[in-house]
């Protein structure tokens, strides 16, 4: 059932979704999805808690520190966006967090939170990887520049396709990556 609302918030956005749509397309019926959500609230947050411990999981897995360079393992980080993105380009609205945050932009919302503090994540790793790299000035500074590209990268990709501007990531990524070297 949080699958099947975790791909109606994502193609047709949260706001538009009816949990009576959520419930007729997961085979249920409505009480039974009220019954283990109370509210819509509730279920848009286990719904953006979920995709954000799934992205955890693929950002933790290609970044482990497993003897590869932090270079190696940053543009690792931009092969599993590349992943996500190109499979669903037709249907691609770009980072699923920060969907939430603009469609719930009160930040009393458990989805919010979760949102922000998964951008959080993704920051701070950014920033673990930029700060082991050699003669690496100002790893913080890189750090946000990386993300500004993640974020950058999704935002394209939804507009013009993953063959658009976001297709330029990687050799933007790779260029900031020597500049430091």
């Amino acid at each position: 059932m949080l699958c099947v609302a975790g791909d109606l918030f994502y193609r047709e956005g949260i706001r538009a979704t009816g949990v009576d749509k959520i419930a007729a397309d997961a085979g249920v019926a409505p009480t039974t999805l009220y019954r283990l959500f109370p509210s819509k609230d509730e279920l848009v947050a286990a719904y953006t808690e979920r995709a954000a411990e799934l992205r955890r999981r693929a950002i933790t897995d290609v970044v482990a520190a497993d003897g590869r360079p932090a270079g190696e393992r940053i543009l690792a980080l931009f092969e599993v966006l590349s992943a996500e993105v190109a499979p669903a380009a037709p249907e691609c609205r770009g980072c699923t967090f920060l969907m939430v945050l603009t469609e719930l932009p009160d930040d009393s919302l458990a989805a919010h939170r979760h949102a922000v503090a998964m951008k959080r994540w993704i920051r701070d790793t950014v920033r673990t990887l930029t700060a082991e790299l050699p003669d690496e000035p100002n790893p913080d500074a890189l750090a946000d520049q990386l993300v500004l590209i993640l974020d950058g990268y999704t935002a394209s990709a939804q507009a013009l396709g993953p063959g658009g501007p976001a297709a330029q990531a990687r050799p933007l990524v790779e260029r900031l990556l020597a500049l430091g070297a």
